[in-house]
């Protein structure tokens, strides 16, 4: 009796296991996209191209073309207001924040101060807490907001740090979101800050020193326009946190007074873990403002501050936070080191084994009760 049936059932059955294979693995590694060169940025405001208020926070509309757009890719890219440390500032060439670029913090909630701007792949999973979705052909726009000539950001020790854009070169920043590194959307735009009457307050710069910590500026800095006298604190410093137990993760607002009235205020916690600001303080110096946990903050004591950029106040909280129980679990399953995808890619090897062997099984037991009836009906004969 033939065994041709069996043996092409078998051949399907390790065509469907091998089809699984590859399904499997496109699923893992995901699209593979074209390399392309980087897209460019335009920035437009009510004081034209590429400008900004030298005294006062403009709003202004920033578009991208030619991006590299990764159809349910993860993440997409972050459009950040900062400064930049010459050509190798680039996190795909090695720049790390703090030391080759620092940028106005905000948080990453989708309904943000309007400092950060978060940009979607499309059909990326993440797309529902973006402001804004790349187009297919690599297009966006959103609206940021620029602080003014200058902010306060965190350097790599997570020290507080002014930037002086009428002293260093800053603009518009682009980088891939969520960690995830991409040269071709990696991008810096110039921006010009202007006095209302039109002049250029900043002249175009090539290469910018690092900008210096603390307010205090060079004896030879020219500004464009008449200093300010220092801002005055409207009273003692106060800090207010919530008395309910926080958890990590959880969203921490806080309220502060006694800053100067209009100052920029950026909340920190622990010395840089996460942040938020800047804020701006209103007419009596009072500040309110949301910091998102991480979620793998460990359990215990913290300490919140808040500091002002102009007068320099400082006020600081201890604050106790309980351990997120997902991200504990998560933690606890790569105590050993092995990377998380190191583990998923082995689960999904032993499925596709366990997949394989029971084929064979399949065929082996067919191929048996085909000869067990081959010998009945040869006896019968």
């Amino acid at each position: 009796m033939s065994t041709m049936p069996a043996r092409r059932h078998a051949s399907r059955l390790r065509a469907a296991a091998a089809a699984a294979l590859v399904a499997v693995g496109a699923t893992l590694l995901g699209p593979v996209p074209a390399a392309q060169a980087a897209g460019a940025v335009s920035v437009t405001g009510p004081l034209g191209s590429g400008k900004a208020d030298a005294e006062y926070s403009t709003a202004v509309t920033v578009s991208g073309s030619g991006f590299q757009s990764i159809a349910g890719g993860f993440g997409g890219i972050y459009v950040l207001f900062g400064w930049i440390d010459g050509s190798g500032w680039r996190p795909s060439q090695g720049g790390a924040v703090g030391a080759d670029y620092l940028y106005v913090p905000d948080s990453e909630a989708k309904d943000n101060a309007g400092f950060q701007r978060f940009v979607a792949f499309p059909g990326s999973e993440t797309e529902a807490s973006a402001q804004a979705v790349m187009g297919a052909d690599g297009s966006w726009s959103v609206d940021l907001v620029i602080p003014g000539p200058s902010f306060t950001s965190l350097d790599r020790d997570g020290a507080p740090t002014t930037v002086d854009c009428l002293e260093v070169q800053c603009g518009v920043i682009t980088i891939g979101a969520h960690g995830v590194k991409n040269p071709s959307n990696e991008t810096f735009t110039p921006v010009a800050f202007v006095v209302p009457d039109g002049d250029a307050a900043t002249a175009d710069a090539t290469g910018s020193p690092a900008p210096t910590e603390g307010d205090d500026a060079p004896a030879d800095a020219a500004p464009a326009h008449d200093a300010a006298a220092p801002p005055e604190a409207l009273g003692d410093l106060r800090l207010g946190v919530p008395a309910a137990p926080l958890t990590a993760g959880d969203a921490l607002p806080f309220t502060a007074r006694g800053f100067a009235a209009g100052e920029q205020v950026v909340a920190t916690l622990d010395g840089g873990v996460t942040a938020v600001g800047p804020l701006a303080a209103g007419a009596s110096g009072e500040v309110a403002g949301v910091l998102p946990l991480p979620s793998d903050l460990a359990a215990g004591t913290h300490l919140l501050a808040v500091e002002g950029a102009a007068t320099g106040g400082r006020v600081e909280s201890e604050l106790t936070v309980a351990a997120n129980p997902l991200a504990a679990a998560t933690s606890a399953t790569a105590d050993d080191g092995t990377p998380a995808w190191l583990l998923v890619a082995m689960l999904i090897a032993i499925a596709i084994a366990a997949v394989l062997i029971l084929s064979n099984v399949v065929v082996a037991v067919m191929r048996a009760a085909r000869r067990r009836r081959a010998r009945r009906a040869a006896a019968l004969a």
